[in-house]
């Protein structure tokens, strides 16, 4: 998926729902609530990410950069939600690390918007969810999945800057 991402390809939608899709079983069997609800998340958002970057005839999405204003807001935004859920999360289910949960899922809900969108940043965020996580899962004792997000968290520097390329040739060449 992420190999995928970073070249641009549509495709990546469709094999990341996939990979999502067998996920929400571990994340429900433990007790991981908020990771599993993320993971259906991603599975709508697959479907979208797809739509948009590969069927949308009048719109061509390039990688672009948010203001400042966009990412308060979407800081704030994960935050409120994050609480919210953890509360949630808390109060009505026997979930391991609720509010721990509901960071890594919150901010993630954004980062997969953001990469729907093809924002440059979303790999910044990612790189942060993904450390996030890897101290969640070692805290679960998965650490063969823990090692896994160490990957993405390296696949996100490489990311950032395969698109960051991409950006400024586009904006050379009038696309941005």
């Amino acid at each position: 998926f992420l190999w995928l991402l970073m070249k641009e390809k549509a495709w990546c939608w469709l094999l990341g729902g996939l990979a999502s899709l067998l996920s929400i079983v571990l994340f429900v069997d433990g007790k991981l609530y908020a990771e599993a609800f993320l993971y259906l998340f991603y599975v709508v958002m697959a479907v979208y990410g797809f739509t948009t970057w590969n069927l949308s005839k009048n719109e061509v999405i390039s990688i672009h950069k948010w203001t400042l204003n966009l990412h308060t807001k979407a800081i704030i935004l994960g935050g409120v939600f994050a609480l919210l859920l953890g509360y949630l999360l808390t109060e009505f289910s026997q979930a391991d690390y609720p509010y721990f949960d509901a960071v890594t899922t919150s901010f993630s809900f954004i980062a997969t918007y953001m990469e729907t969108r093809k924002v440059l940043s979303s790999w910044v965020y990612w790189f942060i969810i993904n450390l996030l996580t890897i101290v969640l899962y070692h805290l679960k004792g998965w650490d063969i999945l823990a090692l896994q997000m160490l990957l993405f968290a390296m696949m996100c520097i490489w990311g950032y800057f395969t698109w960051r390329k991409l950006y400024y040739q586009h904006l050379n060449d009038g696309l941005v």
